[in-house]
């Protein structure tokens, strides 16, 4: 496994903190344990409902990108959300745009470590590198997260 940022170097109440204000409540799982709708499994997170799972070692970019899939859904899908996210290609880039914006709220991650940490995983982008995309190819996400989700505060920071 890539040496990325876990939960178990920020804490969970940290998270709990962040995401707190959209409803999403973080349920910490111990060490060891199955981590109840994790869609690519452990250490993955999870989301049920409006709860997203995780335990120490999962990674900080993992929790993130799912709690920012259950911020760009409408409630409809919030109210059957069981480990699927679903959601198409423009939402997807939204929430990847998200995640990165929330890293800012992590001590030690930011949006430098967040783009690492998404490249050693293995996510992709056009342009070869989360931060390039970021920086120079995120309009379409921006964009839909301004058209969807005008409401969402971001924290402080970002």
């Amino acid at each position: 496994m890539p040496e990325v940022l876990t939960l178990a170097d920020s804490g969970c109440e940290v998270l709990r903190a962040l995401l707190r204000p959209a409803g999403l409540e973080v349920v910490e799982v111990p060490p060891g344990a199955a981590i109840p709708g994790s869609y690519w499994g452990e250490p993955e997170a999870g989301l049920l409902g409006n709860r997203l799972y995780v335990r120490p070692d999962t990674p900080l970019h993992s929790a993130l990108h799912e709690a920012a899939h259950y911020i760009c859904m409408d409630e409809a899908r919030r109210q059957v959300l069981d480990r699927d996210a679903g959601g198409d290609i423009p939402e997807e880039n939204a929430v990847c745009y998200l995640q990165i914006l929330l890293s800012e709220a992590i001590p030690g991650m930011g949006r430098a470590r967040m783009c690492a940490d998404m490249d050693a995983w293995g996510y992709t982008f056009r342009l070869g590198s989360a931060a390039a995309w970021f920086e120079h190819d995120a309009q379409d996400a921006r964009e839909w997260l301004e058209r969807h989700r005008p409401l969402w505060r971001q924290p402080a920071g970002c």
